[in-house]
């Protein structure tokens, strides 16, 4: 009788693990992540044939709790890391994503800045020789370097110019900003960036059309300014931000903003884990709850 208590118990974990894995198999579609880690920015995108992108990594290692939510538990593999500044609520989690993942490759804009936990970030890459795009490469006809990893495409926007090396005053407006390409869908990622970067991207005249915004520094007044979203033309917004924040993020005046262009607005402070899902056709967004 307890051989086949024993039994049945073993059978129903096997068909647990089974479920599990089977969920966790790829469903063809493109799915984004804004994770809930606090005060800062960590978004995971996993394309259709599950390559998997991660957009900085929060102020801790938070994140690493939050990818297991989201990830198989056996996934230790994340192809591509974007680094979008080195602040530290969007560096320090990456670091522990580069001890604990296989990384593939590292796209981020090379700046100098003097913070303990960037170099850190460095030091990693160096030691498991992850390969690095900077941001801003140009190719011979003089057009940003896109890359292109299965069937989505990241279009590389700003920085217009390599800035390896150079010293930001606002390391805000060094930040790597890029939109997601999946069939008729594309999505907004821009890191911190304020005003004057938002300035020079909309005086640019390059697309910067897409039905997702992941906003920027964290909703404040200091980004998402009327002329971008004019050229934006965004559906959703997600704003990343911590529970009851001494910055008050996000700030009235932008949440008016949104409100004003009809935006669909989600916020990780109230609503958790924000997940758009896309066929390349339609798009749909939902929130996993706190």
């Amino acid at each position: 009788m307890k051989f086949q208590k024993f039994i049945w118990a073993g059978l129903i974990v096997v068909a647990i693990l089974l479920g599990f894995c089977l969920s966790s198999l790829p469903d063809g579609k493109l799915h984004v992540f804004v994770l809930d880690i606090g005060q800062g920015d960590s978004i995971l995108i996993e394309t259709p044939t599950s390559e998997r992108i991660l957009v900085d990594g929060g102020p801790d290692d938070a994140v690493l709790k939050k990818l297991g939510k989201v990830m198989p538990f056996y996934e230790k593999t994340i192809d591509v890391v974007v680094l979008s500044h080195p602040h530290l609520d969007h560096i320090n989690g990456l670091v522990e994503v580069l001890k604990r993942f296989h990384v593939g490759t590292v796209i981020m804009s090379g700046v100098k800045y003097d913070y303990a936990g960037y170099s850190e970030f460095l030091d990693e890459i160096q030691e498991f020789k992850i390969p690095v795009v900077f941001a801003g490469a140009k190719m011979s006809d003089g057009r940003s370097v896109d890359y292109v990893l299965g069937s989505v495409t990241l279009d590389m926007l700003f920085p217009f110019d390599s800035e390896q090396g150079r010293s930001f005053e606002n390391q805000n407006n060094g930040s790597v900003v890029f939109r997601l390409l999946y069939g008729k869908r594309s999505f907004y990622f821009p890191g911190d960036l304020e005003m004057e970067g938002e300035e020079k991207l909309v005086a640019s005249g390059l697309d910067l059309r897409a039905d997702f915004l992941k906003a920027p520094h964290h909703g404040s007044r200091t980004s998402d300014t009327v002329p971008l979203l004019q050229r934006i033309q965004a559906s959703y917004a997600a704003i990343s931000c911590g529970v009851d924040n001494k910055f008050h993020h996000p700030h009235p005046i932008t949440l008016e903003h949104f409100q004003q262009f009809k935006i669909s607005t989600f916020r990780t402070d109230l609503d958790g884990i924000i997940e758009a899902v896309s066929d390349g056709d339609q798009l749909w967004v939902k929130t996993w709850g706190k």
